[in-house]
């Protein structure tokens, strides 16, 4: 919206056409969703207070986390807020892949919503059935996968990229394409909120990831960049850098809210949207395996249900004290502050393992 307006008056000012440059734009978008949640945020947290819209706690999981039960929760609609108002406001409103990603992380905002809203407001310990959760993403995940191949003009749009290896691409073909790209946003989405288990754990990861991503893209939509690393060129991709920088601006600004004593919790309003957000902007770039990488924690909390639920069934008995892993760790004695910062630097580590993968080939 910003944009048309600059690009307008660049035609007789030559000062606004400095806002044709994605990193300006990039920056200014991280700043303005920064500066929206912490405007809103007090009021919000007053407002969700008021209606009573507090977090419901297991009494089988860590002692510590029962003095969290009334908290806040559905923070995440902040965050939402704050990434679509600053993408409208900074991005170029002509670029699919801006469209694509904002739908996601509406589209799977709204199933947490409901999810959310049956269980702290109309008591609905169950929420969303899972079926029907799982439906609702299924659905969701295919259109937009079906869109990004529908949309796809060029081989290297539907190639799967192998990290490491210079030259070493998959072909996928639409159906195979659509499948991963499925599993990419689904997994990622449900992934994000399974580690959104303790005060500040989910967010600075996604943060850091969307960051990641964000370099990704700029590179992928630059032609000179990505020929010069060999990555895909995918035009159009560097508009999302204006996203995933709202992103972090919006994800920073309420980790300030959400760190330990967390003030409010993000929901799965906004936890599945933006594990779907990560996985939309990677399947677009073409860095699924690298989000594999980068995501590695949001990954292991994954797996930790998988096998604890698996070998329950099979077995009889659990692997893990408690899972996902993070509530493991509590169990053992770790103060929760310890695992949040533990699992801060483990992620941390693995994203600049998936941004060595520009350079390393």
């Amino acid at each position: 919206m910003l944009l048309m307006l600059a690009k307008w008056l660049g035609q007789d000012i030559r000062l606004f056409n400095v806002f044709n440059y994605i990193t300006l734009r990039a920056v200014l978008a991280a700043l303005t969703a920064l500066l929206i949640s912490f405007a809103v945020g007090p009021w919000m947290i007053r407002k969700l207070t008021q209606l009573k819209v507090g977090q419901p706690v297991r009494d089988d999981g860590p002692q510590t986390h029962l003095a969290k039960a009334g908290t806040p929760t559905m923070g995440g609609a902040l965050i939402l807020a704050a990434v679509a108002i600053t993408t409208l406001l900074w991005a170029d409103l002509a670029n699919r892949y801006v469209w694509i990603a904002l739908l996601t992380l509406v589209g799977f905002g709204a199933i947490g919503w409901v999810d959310d809203w049956r269980k702290v407001v109309a008591k609905n310990p169950r929420g969303l059935a899972s079926r029907w959760k799982y439906f609702w993403q299924s659905l969701l995940g295919f259109a937009l996968a079906g869109w990004l191949a529908w949309s796809a003009h060029l081989p290297a749009q539907t190639e799967l990229i192998v990290p490491f290896f210079k030259h070493l691409v998959i072909p996928l073909g639409v159906t195979g394409f659509v499948l991963l790209a499925y599993f990419v946003i689904v997994g990622s989405s449900n992934a994000v909120n399974l580690t959104d288990g303790a005060d500040g754990l989910a967010i600075l990861p996604t943060v850091m990831v969307a960051g990641a991503l964000a370099i990704f893209a700029y590179v992928a939509g630059h032609a000179v960049f990505s020929k010069y690393l060999g990555l895909p060129h995918i035009p159009g991709a560097g508009e999302l850098v204006v996203f995933c920088a709202a992103l972090v601006g919006a994800g920073l600004a309420f980790l300030w809210f959400n760190a330990y004593p967390a003030e409010v919790f993000m929901g799965d309003v906004g936890a599945l949207a933006l594990g779907a957000a990560l996985g939309v902007v990677a399947v677009i770039v073409r860095q699924e395996i690298v989000l594999f990488i980068m995501g590695g924690l949001f990954v292991a909390e994954t797996i930790s249900v998988m096998v604890q639920v698996g070998s329950f069934k099979l077995r009889g008995k659990r692997v893990f004290l408690m899972a996902p892993i993070h509530h493991h760790f509590e169990k053992k004695g770790w103060k929760e502050t310890q695992v949040v910062v533990r699992f801060w630097i483990i992620s941390m580590v693995l994203v600049l393992i998936g941004l060595s993968t520009l350079k390393l080939r």
